[in-house]
């Protein structure tokens, strides 16, 4: 890429589902409609996998542990999760996609990029595809969905955000720059928390902060990455909208009812875990070369021990062998363990070049 890339060309569309999970459980039944709703266990040691934007008016967020949950809101409805029923409703939706493009990269069965350069509908604007696949979001499913329209993914990303829910918006290429210098960097796709925090620590708070930073310096400081955030400071993202996404990993954890101490407790809970990754890979013929185990204690501590092999992990004995091999490690453990997870990764596929986020991880639920 150089230092002044080509004139933006493509049309791409984001469409996030608002909060979906939750929208799906509050049209299913009645009775929870207008009502806090989180999809996940109640129990001491679950977390919430979704909220309903009532809920979320209490400060109720995914990944949230459900006790903390329920101390925000009292009045929180728990609602276990109906995997089916989501991917049914996802199916659903992806069929309206493919009325207006092929060019469909799905992100979860919530979210997906569109690039409708050339569409099938033969429709110039972006936007009125935008807004036609909002519509009939609405009138086949019920449920509501934002979009961002843009001339690229990271923009067209930032732009679903910007009016949720039930919402759209635009960022057009003269827009581009001056709406990435104006917000937080904690705020962009593709800057989780702790990079964010790194950023803050180095003095860059904004987009603008960012920009003002050379390739050279962010590349020392956040090595392959830095080249994609210089090039996002400046609206820049020519990642090309891909139906074929490569899976990154495919992995599967558990949260526990009560704390693990013994390591052949541990170990009974990684068999579960490795078993169900073993399952998904075995059925999809994925094999990979390097096993993760991430262990998190009582106190929300989290830790991850990985190893690689020369050859592809070969049956559900050499991952467990892996993994039980790697938790031993963190025995005896200082304190009580709360979940466990198995992840299988530098999977055999083929390698991308462009960098950013056009992988996939699956995470099964238990």
């Amino acid at each position: 890429m150089t230092d002044s890339p080509a004139t933006p060309v493509r049309k791409v569309i984001h469409i996030d589902m608002d909060a979906f999970y939750a929208s799906v459980e509050q049209r299913d039944n009645p009775e929870l409609r207008g009502k806090p709703v989180a999809v996940g266990g109640s129990r001491e040691r679950g977390v919430v996998a979704a909220a309903s934007y009532e809920a979320r008016k209490f400060g109720v967020r995914s990944a949230m542990p459900s006790v903390t949950a329920k101390r925000k809101c009292p009045e929180l409805i728990f609602v276990k999760p109906r995997f089916d029923a989501y991917r049914a409703v996802s199916a659903q939706i992806r069929d309206i996609f493919a009325d207006y493009t092929p060019l469909i990269e799905p992100l979860s069965l919530d979210e997906a990029y569109l690039d409708v350069t050339q569409n099938l509908k033969g429709i110039a604007s972006a936007t009125q595809i935008a807004e036609d696949i909002r519509a009939r979001i609405r009138a086949e499913t019920q449920l509501t969905a934002s979009a961002g329209v843009s001339y690229n993914k990271f923009l067209a990303k930032l732009a679903s955000d910007h009016n949720k829910p039930d919402g759209l918006f635009v960022i057009t290429p003269r827009m581009g720059p001056g709406f990435v210098e104006s917000l937080p960097v904690d705020r962009f796709h593709g800057i989780g928390p702790a990079t964010a925090a790194k950023m803050n620590r180095l003095g860059i708070e904004t987009g603008a902060d960012l920009r003002e930073r050379s390739l050279p310096f962010l590349q020392q400081h956040f090595g392959k990455a830095g080249h994609f955030y210089y090039w996002i400071s400046r609206g820049v993202d020519e990642r090309p909208v891909r139906p074929d996404r490569i899976r990154k990993s495919v992995g599967a954890e558990d949260t526990f009812a009560a704390d693990l101490f013994t390591l052949e407790d541990a170990q009974a809970e990684v068999a579960k875990v490795g078993e169900k990754v073993w399952r998904y890979c075995e059925k999809h013929s994925i094999r990979g070369r390097t096993v993760t185990l991430k262990v998190k204690y009582a106190d929300f501590q989290q830790i991850t021990r990985s190893r690689t092999q020369h050859v592809p992990v070969t049956g559900a004995a050499d991952l467990l062998g892996i993994a039980n091999d790697l938790l031993a490690g963190v025995f005896p453990t200082p304190k009580g363990i709360r979940l466990l997870g198995v992840t299988l990764s530098s999977l055999e596929e083929p390698a991308r070049e462009d960098g950013g986020d056009d992988t996939q991880q699956l995470k099964l639920t238990l």
